[in-house]
């Protein structure tokens, strides 16, 4: 359930311009701390990059953080799917 739940608010409200630094952030932090989700640092990652790309100080910290616990590759993929992602939204 919580699995559609993210799903949905990933592609609604997101999906249609009104995305701001703060729901970003909270997507972020969500997939860091597995709340409601599997943990992922990798969307971690990507959310809290659009969240700093967005504004929010805040995600720059917490980018810089969970990038120590993670590859090279990880991070790269991490920055293609933010890419990807903006360039859709």
């Amino acid at each position: 359930m919580a699995r559609f739940e993210i799903q949905s608010y990933e592609t609604a409200g997101l999906a249609q311009g009104v995305a701001t630094g703060d729901m970003l952030f909270r997507l972020g932090m969500m997939y860091a701390t597995g709340r409601t989700v599997e943990p992922n640092l990798v969307d971690a990652h990507k959310w809290f990059n659009i969240a700093a790309m967005k504004g929010y100080a805040d995600a720059v910290r917490y980018r810089q953080e969970i990038a120590r616990e993670m590859s090279a590759a990880d991070i790269a993929e991490a920055q293609r799917a933010a890419r990807e992602w903006l360039n859709l939204h």
